[in-house]
């Protein structure tokens, strides 16, 4: 009877190791994917950082001037002048009605509700 706990032990310790050796390769593997993933990343924001690159110099405002001279007869852009903005004065803001004045006459208050409801 103790020889069969023996293989049996046996079985169950060679049992774990086969386990344990596929889960080591299944890390390794999947370190390497992390890393390969990783090393992608760097390369797509060093790809975006030339591209914003390339998109400020192409958006600079002196080219942007001359393309818009250039192509005046197609387009009619004219350059924005500060004579073409608005003042903040001139903005009509509506006015916001005081509700604690209405809160003292209660009056008031169901009435308009009342206009509200209908």
């Amino acid at each position: 009877m103790r020889s069969v706990y023996i293989v049996l032990s046996a079985l169950f310790v060679m049992g774990l190791a086969v386990w344990a050796y596929k889960e080591n390769y299944a890390t390794q593997e999947v370190l390497r994917e992390v890393s390969q993933i990783q090393r992608d990343i760097g390369h797509q924001q060093e790809e975006l950082a030339v591209l914003r690159a390339e998109w400020a110099y192409l958006n600079r405002p002196s080219r942007l001037r001359d393309l818009a001279e250039l192509n005046f007869d197609r387009l009619g852009l004219l350059p924005l002048l500060p004579e073409q903005f608005g003042e903040v004065a001139s903005v009509a803001f509506p006015v916001e009605e005081d509700i604690l004045m209405e809160l003292d006459n209660p009056v008031s208050v169901v009435g308009s509700l009342e206009a509200i409801v209908q």
